[in-house]
């Protein structure tokens, strides 16, 4: 697909249906599935369209101003619009689709996931959608070592523990209230820190980020670790230090929520699955390998151009 600079007559639902056709014309030029046609080389022929549509509808297709922009990114941009970066939604959905197989992958292996999103606008939808899929989050501050010095972490969640111990037993109000006021306030931060990754006793097998930008440390962690990190990259971010980047629109609430809960999805269905098979170890799938070559050649591609 081409990037072009996009006119508009300033009205923001004009963007959609110009921007959904030119995707969906060279969708259909390369044999991809379009709606009301039948493409036998994929099985979720409705998700895709329908996910596609609702990207739209989220503003998962806006980046950030020409000016605040990665280079790296470059290949992931179709085009621009009012000095406003407008992301290749095509890529955004195989990418997200390969994410959510990944995700699925991982937890139908007993393994975990970390979401992870500071930010204002992403904290509850990451508490929310964590939660809801059983997995480990941060929300609040993300603490150096988390990852690389996990063991001091874990007696810091100790000391939340045992801080908490001491209020149902009643041992706190037997302090004096200078050292019960300490404790509290100590319990309150803990809390707020800690509360999303009490359980976590081992090192997650992947983590989902929300704008790794903000989140640099976590994924540097992760990257040295060898952790494999999925995450919504916007235009101003750095996507060589994601394994699964979903180029999106990391700031908008309804984008945040679509991406989010799609990868929660992908844990409930890998959840079911590992149930149904327990006891029988399941390969990541080789698409993903595939998928990073592909990756790979579309950065020299993008760098070239």
């Amino acid at each position: 697909m081409s990037r072009q600079t996009f006119r508009f007559d300033g009205k923001m639902g004009s963007l959609f249906p110009v921007l959904f056709q030119s995707i969906e014309e060279s969708r259909e030029e390369e044999g991809v599935c379009c709606p009301g046609k039948v493409n036998p080389g994929y099985e979720e022929n409705v998700m895709i369209d329908v996910t596609l549509k609702e990207m739209l509808e989220a503003g998962v297709h806006f980046g950030h101003q020409t000016k605040r922009w990665n280079p790296k990114m470059k290949r992931f941009i179709y085009g621009e619009r009012n000095g406003i970066y407008i992301l290749d939604l095509q890529q955004t959905v195989r990418r997200f689709r390969v994410a959510r197989e990944f995700a699925k992958s991982v937890v139908r292996n007993r393994g975990s996931i970390l979401f992870v999103g500071t930010k204002r606008q992403a904290q509850p939808i990451i508490q929310q959608e964590a939660q809801r899929c059983g997995m480990y989050f941060v929300t609040e501050r993300w603490l150096g070592g988390m990852l690389t010095n996990l063991q001091t972490v874990r007696k810091s969640v100790e000391r939340l523990n045992k801080i908490e111990e001491m209020m149902e037993s009643g041992q706190i109000s037997r302090l004096p209230k200078k050292e019960v006021a300490q404790l509290e306030k100590e319990h309150e931060k803990l809390a707020s820190i800690l509360n999303g990754i009490r359980g976590l006793s081992h090192l997650p097998a992947a983590i989902f980020v929300i704008d790794p930008k903000k989140e640099h440390i976590a994924v540097h962690e992760a990257n040295r670790l060898g952790i494999p990190v999925i995450a919504m990259v916007d235009t101003n971010c750095d996507p060589d230090m994601i394994q699964f980047p979903i180029p999106s629109n990391d700031d908008a609430i309804r984008s945040i929520r679509l991406i989010t809960a799609g990868i929660a999805d992908a844990v409930l269905d890998g959840a079911l699955e590992s149930q149904v098979q327990k006891g029988h170890e399941t390969p990541v799938s080789e698409s993903f390998s595939e998928t990073k070559e592909e990756e790979d050649s579309e950065k020299k591609s993008g760098d070239e151009a």
